[in-house]
C-alpha cells in the first residue's frame, strides 16, 4: 500500500472523445474554412449543438451562446438555411431530416 507522500501524480486521463468543433475559439471567424463534404466548421458545429438532447431551452440557449458564441437568434438563422443545404444532409441525415420533418409539420399547422 503506497502512502500519499510517496504516490507519484496521476497522469492527466486521456479524454475518451475529441473535443466537439463547437469548443474551439476560432468558431465566429470560421465561416470560411470549409472541411470534408463542404460544411464550415461552425456549420458542423450548429449541427452537432442541434443533435444533442435538451433538458431545456434555457440549457440549449447557453450552450449556443458559451459553445458557439453567437446569439440563439442566429444560431436558428443558421440551422434554417442548413436545413436547405444538401451538404448538411450529406454530413448529418438524421438529424437534417428530422428538422425538416419537424419545421414542414410547423409550416402546415400554421397555414391550417
Amino acid at each position: 500500500m503506497t502512502t500519499p507522500e510517496s504516490a507519484e501524480p496521476a497522469e492527466p486521463a486521456e479524454p475518451t472523445e475529441p473535443a466537439e468543433p463547437a469548443a474551439s475559439a476560432e468558431l465566429g471567424g470560421s465561416d470560411d474554412v470549409r472541411g470534408p463534404g463542404g460544411l464550415s466548421e461552425r456549420d458542423r458545429a450548429v449541427l452537432a449543438v442541434e443533435r444533442r438532447g435538451w433538458p431545456g431551452p434555457g440549457a440549449k440557449e447557453r450552450a449556443i451562446r458559451e459553445q458557439l458564441g453567437i446569439s440563439p437568434t442566429r444560431y436558428y438563422q443558421l440551422l434554417g438555411a442548413l436545413l436547405d443545404d444538401p451538404r448538411a444532409a450529406e454530413h448529418d441525415p438524421v438529424t437534417v431530416n428530422r428538422l425538416r420533418r419537424i419545421r414542414a409539420a410547423k409550416r402546415e399547422h400554421r397555414e391550417g
